[in-house]
């Protein structure tokens, strides 16, 4: 049974979080923050998990938690979702105008006028408000279901507000963002996984996972556009009338729509468009017009696949034609060799391109790009130029297959790229000119060796200066040198080199850390620390050796061995032991009294920082985690220890106060 109270609670809990979705994918028009949207649908969740019988198909927190998919099953569409006509040109846009005309026998025709988004078409099943079915455009007669994961899409309602009709289709376009695309390429090439080509690609793939989880990590979006199948006696008579009843029933439509009256207007809402398309947050590939009044587009009907009632009118292709002069290799801040084609300078989506990303090795074997090439290459907005193929046909006998560099173009070091992993990289991490800024922040930071004030506009100055080329040179610096930056005068100068002089005592997994090598985080650092209890012993250690530390396997011994072989990476570390850091010594052992035992640590502590009791409780071989769960042994709560501590006593964990978190420290001692 549900009290009253609770299911009060919930009803509100679902209308209000419907509510802020309107406000924010609709009117975009938020009227919270994230975190308290965050909170809301929390609070829902916990509800929903306590009483069962509160979950309804529509609620907010049901989006995602489908099984994967073997294969989508395929819809019939009740009406047919149509292509439309393009026009390519003024005269194309004009002859469409005067055949509309003509054929209502009028003088100026009204027509609503819409961006034409570069995305996926699909089309919205709703029954008595509720969103039950989702499916792509296919052939336009028969499409892939996908309703699962149109369910994860947040601008989609599940369920329609207001007084909506008892049978409604949606037509509409799935679409990413700029931003969104380019985060999301930003984090692929993180994972060090294929990148998309354009925000229409990333949708598209997107919305086919068999997985509705996977669809849901990626920022889809829609817009919708028009209707199928509907209850007549519900929807108004133009199509502008039509998308405000969308709009108000919960369903986002594109700002730009607005109804324009005769050619006059279409030519300037077209000049218009074209002029802020670069502005705009989606990608568009041109505009469409669509006669507005819903009785002159049933009188106008269809002709083949396409209906006489609607065009769109095309922007010029972003895609031309030119030639690869050379390809070279760029070094990025984190060591990342990307291949670049130098182009012949080719006027494409607005400006003149001469450079196009080829992003690594792989794609560069799939497209079979060489120098000489005679390539198409595309423009996107703001994405960067791509090499879209090669015309083989006009390749020349001179072209070669393009090798990746052994050595990196900018330092010499080995460049590695392991197996599995698609990017090459630079090893010399800490003599590379390309990654001195990334190298030498890395090393001043907190968890490294905390160099005070050294923060992303000093040490750009630094090496903008030449004063600093790697992170050896900061120990050689004068305050008369500091003083005479910008924004640094006697005191600030005299601060940081105080700074400096303070991180020269240490400890040796800080050192390992702040040297920045591969995949070696604060907890690797620690175990080769504690392992080996010498970095003469590290710097030498094979990959077999080098295995047998906790948490150490071969790609990682690899990284170690390979920055270890780099002769500019030890005489930097000669110059860093030679400026005078040190730290205690360290003795080796292979067992830690805490080892296997997992701690999360909630509140504030009185006798250390959070991140001292870390750092003490992995020197005695523990695990800290940030999140309690089955694993956690044990929780220690300062002050305010929050809803950590709520669910260590629902797990029934271990609960430490600080003196008994001081205790075990002292009975634990190495």
């Amino acid at each position: 049974m549900i009290p009253k109270d609770i299911a009060k609670r919930s009803a509100e809990l679902r209308n209000l979080i419907n509510q802020h979705n309107y406000r924010y994918y609709v009117l975009d028009d938020p009227s919270i923050p994230d975190a308290e949207y965050d909170r809301l649908l929390s609070e829902l969740a916990a509800l929903e998990k306590e009483y069962p019988g509160l979950v309804t198909p529509d609620s907010p927190t049901q989006r995602v938690g489908a099984k994967p998919l073997d294969v989508f099953s395929e819809v019939k569409h009740a009406v047919p979702m149509l292509s439309l006509a393009n026009a390519f040109d003024k005269e194309d846009m004009d002859a469409f105008d005067r055949r509309v005309r003509e054929r209502l026998n009028i003088n100026i025709v009204e027509y609503a006028a819409e961006t034409k988004l570069d995305g996926v078409a699909i089309s919205l099943l709703f029954e008595n408000g509720v969103f039950v079915q989702g499916a792509t455009r296919g052939d336009g007669e028969t499409g892939e279901d996908v309703t699962l994961n149109l369910r994860t899409i947040k601008a989609i309602p599940l369920r329609l507000m207001g007084n909506y009709p008892d049978l409604l289709e949606v037509r509409g376009e799935v679409y990413m963002s700029k931003k969104g695309f380019s985060d999301l390429n930003k984090t692929q090439k993180k994972k060090g996984e294929k990148l998309f080509a354009n925000p229409r690609n990333a949708a598209a793939g997107s919305l086919r996972q068999l997985d509705p989880n996977i669809t849901a990590q990626r920022p889809l979006l829609f817009f919708a556009h028009g209707v199928g199948q509907h209850d007549r006696t519900m929807l108004p008579g133009t199509h502008t009338e039509i998308l405000k009843k969308l709009q108000k029933w919960g369903l986002p439509i594109s700002p730009e729509t607005k109804m324009v009256t005769g050619i006059g207007q279409c030519h300037a809402y077209y000049r218009m468009i074209g002029e802020r398309r670069a502005d705009l947050a989606y990608e568009i590939d041109g505009v469409v017009f669509k006669v507005n009044d819903i009785a002159q587009q049933e009188l106008l009907g269809f002709v083949s696949r396409a209906p006489r009632w609607a065009i769109a009118w095309k922007f010029q292709p972003e895609e031309e034609i030119t030639k690869v002069v050379d390809i070279e290799v760029q070094v990025g801040r984190t060591g990342a060799l990307t291949p670049v084609a130098r182009l012949e300078p080719v006027f494409v989506g607005g400006v003149t391109v001469t450079n196009a990303t080829l992003h690594n090795e792989d794609e560069i074997r799939r497209k079979d790009v060489r120098a000489g090439d005679t390539v198409i290459i595309r423009r996107a907005g703001d994405v960067i130029p791509e090499v879209v193929r090669v015309l083989q046909e006009k390749r020349p006998e001179s072209a070669r297959p393009f090798q990746m560099p052994r050595k990196c173009p900018i330092c010499g070091s080995d460049v590695e790229r392991l197996e599995g992993e698609a990017v090459a990289r630079c090893s010399g991490g800490l003599f590379c000119s390309a990654q001195q800024i990334q190298s030498i922040l890395h090393f001043a930071s907190r968890l490294a060796m905390d160099i005070e004030g050294m923060g992303d506009k000093l040490v750009e100055q630094l090496v903008a200066t030449g004063h600093v080329r790697n992170v050896a040179d900061l120990y050689t610096l004068k305050q008369e040198q500091l003083a005479s930056l910008d924004r640094m005068g006697e005191k600030s100068a005299g601060n940081i080199i105080q700074a400096l002089e303070n991180s020269k005592q240490t400890t040796l997994n800080r050192f390992l850390y702040a040297l920045g090598i591969r995949e070696v985080g604060e907890a690797t650092a620690r175990n080769l620390a504690q392992h080996f209890g010498n970095l003469e012993l590290i710097r030498t250690a094979n990959q077999e050796e080098l295995e047998k530390v906790p948490d150490i396997g071969p790609i990682v011994a690899r990284h170690i061995t390979t920055f270890f072989a780099q002769s500019h990476n030890n005489k930097i570390i000669g110059r860093l032991l030679d400026a005078g850091i040190t730290w205690p010594k360290v003795k080796a052992s292979r067992k830690k009294p805490l080892s296997g035992k997992t701690f999360v640590i909630t509140g504030v502590l009185e006798s250390m920082k959070r991140d001292e009791a870390k750092e003490r409780l992995q020197t005695l071989g523990a695990k800290v985690s940030g999140s309690v769960s089955k694993k956690t042994n044990y929780v220690i709560a300062g002050s305010d220890p929050g809803s950590k501590a709520d669910k260590a006593r629902e797990l029934n964990i271990e609960i430490l106060n600080e003196k008994e978190f001081l205790s075990l420290l002292d009975r634990n001692r190495l």
